[in-house]
C-alpha cells in the first residue's frame, strides 16, 4: 500500500496550511483501504492528524502567526466540553448529527469566501471571551459531531476579527489538543500496529506538514488562505449531505 503514504502527504500539506489535521481524510482512505476501523484505521487516522497540526504548529510558532491567547485557551475548553457533547451524541439521532454538522460547514465555508469580518479589532478582555465561549462551544459540538473541531476553528476566528493566516496557526495549535486527548483515548483500543506502514504515514505526513505550513507562512496571502479553506469546507459539507441525507436510506 505505497499509494497511501504518498496521498497522505499531499492531504498533510494541504492541511497544514488550513490548520486542521485531516483525520476526517485520513481514517475514511484508511478504512477503504482495507484495515478494520476502531482498531486500526481510527487510532493511526488520529496519530497522523496529530503529526499534521503539531508540525505545523512549530512552524507557525516560529513564523509568530500564532494568538497564544485564544490558541490555548481554545485548546483547553475544548477538551473540557468535548466529552460534554460526546455524552450528548447518544441522545441526538445521527442523521441529524450529520446534517448539522454540514449546515455548519456549508455556512462557514460561505462566510469566509464572501469575507465577512467585523470592522473594529479585538481587544485582548475579547480575545480571552472568545476563547473560553467559543472553545466551549465548539468543543461541545466537535463531541456531539465526532470532529476535531478544525474546521470550525478557524471560521470562527476569522468572522471575529483575525486575519486568515494567523486563524489558522491558531487552529493548528487548539486542533493538537483535541487530536492529543483523541488520541490516549483510542490507543487503548488499537490492534497491533503494522510499523512499517504506521513509520512511512507518518514520516509523509509529518513531511507533507512542514512543506505545507511553511508554504503558508511565507508564500500563501491571508485571502488566498481563506479562499482555499472556504473551497474544502464546502466540498465537505456537499460530500456529508450527498451522502449521509440524499442518499440515506
Amino acid at each position: 500500500m505505497w499509494w497511501i503514504p504518498v496521498m497522505f502527504f499531499f492531504i498533510a500539506f494541504l492541511f497544514s496550511m488550513l490548520g486542521m489535521g485531516g483525520a476526517q481524510i485520513y481514517i475514511p482512505i484508511l478504512f477503504w483501504s482495507g484495515l478494520d476501523f476502531k482498531t486500526e484505521a481510527l487510532p493511526l487516522g488520529i496519530l497522523l492528524s496529530v503529526v499534521n497540526s503539531s508540525s505545523a504548529t512549530i512552524t507557525y510558532a516560529r513564523k509568530k502567526l500564532i494568538d497564544w491567547r485564544i490558541g490555548l485557551l481554545f485548546g483547553i475548553t475544548m477538551l473540557a466540553f468535548a466529552p460534554i457533547g460526546a455524552y450528548f451524541s447518544k441522545i441526538v439521532p445521527t442523521r441529524l448529527l450529520i446534517f448539522i454538522f454540514a449546515l455548519f460547514t456549508a455556512i462557514s465555508g460561505t462566510l469566509m469566501w464572501i469575507g465577512w469580518q467585523p470592522k473594529n479589532k479585538m481587544t485582548d478582555k475579547n480575545r480571552t471571551v472568545l476563547g473560553l465561549l467559543g472553545g466551549s462551544g465548539l468543543g461541545f459540538l466537535a463531541g456531539l459531531i465526532g470532529r476535531g473541531g478544525g474546521s470550525f476553528v478557524v471560521p470562527l476566528l476569522y468572522m471575529a476579527g483575525i486575519d486568515a493566516k494567523a486563524a489558522a496557526a491558531t487552529s493548528a495549535l487548539a486542533v493538537t489538543f483535541s487530536g492529543v486527548s483523541s488520541f490516549v483515548s483510542h490507543i487503548a483500543i488499537a490492534a497491533k500496529p503494522n510499523w512499517v506502514l504506521w513509520g512511512e504515514c507518518v514520516v509523509a505526513v509529518f513531511a507533507g506538514s512542514q512543506l505545507g505550513s511553511n508554504f503558508m507562512a511565507t508564500k500563501l496571502k491571508g485571502k488566498a488562505v481563506k479562499k482555499i479553506f472556504a473551497i474544502v469546507l464546502l466540498l465537505i459539507a456537499a460530500i456529508l449531505i450527498i451522502k449521509n441525507v440524499i442518499f440515506a436510506h
